[in-house]
């Protein structure tokens, strides 16, 4: 085997336990001494010692400073551009509440080799993740339910083989240096969520493929969302709706108006204005409700990396 270099990104806000697990994790993969990694951790502004515990045990990991706003896709943007300096091999998103499995890199690798072999040089491999506590499947690639629906997407639970895919989420997710030569670096239009699925949709858009890798490649507790509302006012839903993780139903997220837009304008096609405004109609009927006295409404905000 050949020397391999794999930067591995991340970013952390204030989970001080997950993050150092997650390295630990990271740290504790069976590798050759062919593969070398170095992180990059881009720690948002913690106020829980996360920057300095991790320095302190993990003195390797090359740690650079937020201001507490970046949130998931500017820390992970900061990491990517410290990280294309060096022109790694590969890039690995890895979140900071991921626990990997002890192959989880062989089995991404292994994936990303046997898909060169086939003529797949630019290709991305996402890997799955399941709940430490039920077994269910968390994180890992999606698919588009209909090419009629473009923002219709479904999971994609792994199997004994990798399987080709739409998009992926980021919590684990492998990037050979020819995609990033091509796709470049996440978009600054994102600031929290959408950021990774428009990257695995703006790289297929390129020429790159999307794959997940066969089997889990790790843990992932499901996120609890951070705003939920069950009925809202217009002032007070829009007010939430802007703020960086959205306004959060039961079953979907309304994401910031800007944001939504830049990501219907890309990936929407022809009828993008139409994509860009249907998810906001729940909001209008919610309003409506609310004036009628007909719901009651109930707000909880809390703040995650």
């Amino acid at each position: 085997m050949e020397h391999i270099t794999i930067a591995v990104l991340m970013t952390c806000y204030n989970r001080k336990l997950k993050t150092l697990a997650t390295l630990e994790s990271l740290f504790n993969q069976t590798l050759t001494s062919k593969i070398a990694l170095t992180v990059y951790l881009v720690d948002d502004g913690s106020t829980d010692c996360t920057a300095e515990s991790v320095q302190q045990t993990y003195p390797q990991v090359k740690i650079f400073s937020g201001d507490g706003n970046l949130f998931w896709n500017g820390g992970m943007r900061l990491a990517f551009s410290e990280a294309m300096k060096d022109e790694p091999d590969y890039y690995l998103w890895l979140n900071d509440d991921t626990v990997l499995e002890p192959e989880a890199l062989n089995s991404l690798l292994a994936t990303s080799s046997q898909l060169i072999e086939k003529g797949e040089t630019k290709a991305i491999v996402a890997g799955s993740t399941y709940d430490p506590d039920t077994g269910d499947f968390t994180y890992g690639g999606i698919v588009k339910i209909t090419p009629l629906l473009p923002f219709k997407f479904r999971f994609l639970e792994p199997t004994t083989t990798a399987q080709s895919c739409d998009s992926m989420n980021g919590n684990c997710v492998l990037i050979p240096r020819s995609v990033v030569q091509v796709v470049g670096n996440l978009d600054p239009a994102f600031i929290h969520y959408l950021s990774d699925w428009e990257y695995g949709l703006r790289a297929r858009q390129k020429g790159c493929t999307v794959w997940i890798a066969p089997g889990y490649q790790g843990t992932c507790s499901p996120n609890p969302q951070s705003t939920k509302i069950d009925a809202a006012n217009m002032s007070e839903g829009l007010q939430k709706m802007s703020q960086p993780k959205g306004l959060a139903f039961k079953d979907a997220t309304l994401q910031p108006w800007e944001e939504w837009k830049v990501f219907a304008q890309r990936h929407g096609g022809l009828f993008w204005p139409i994509y860009w405004l249907l998810p906001y109609r729940r909001l209008v009927w919610l309003s409506v409700l609310s004036k009628l006295g007909l719901t009651k409404n109930k707000t909880q905000g809390e703040r995650d990396g």
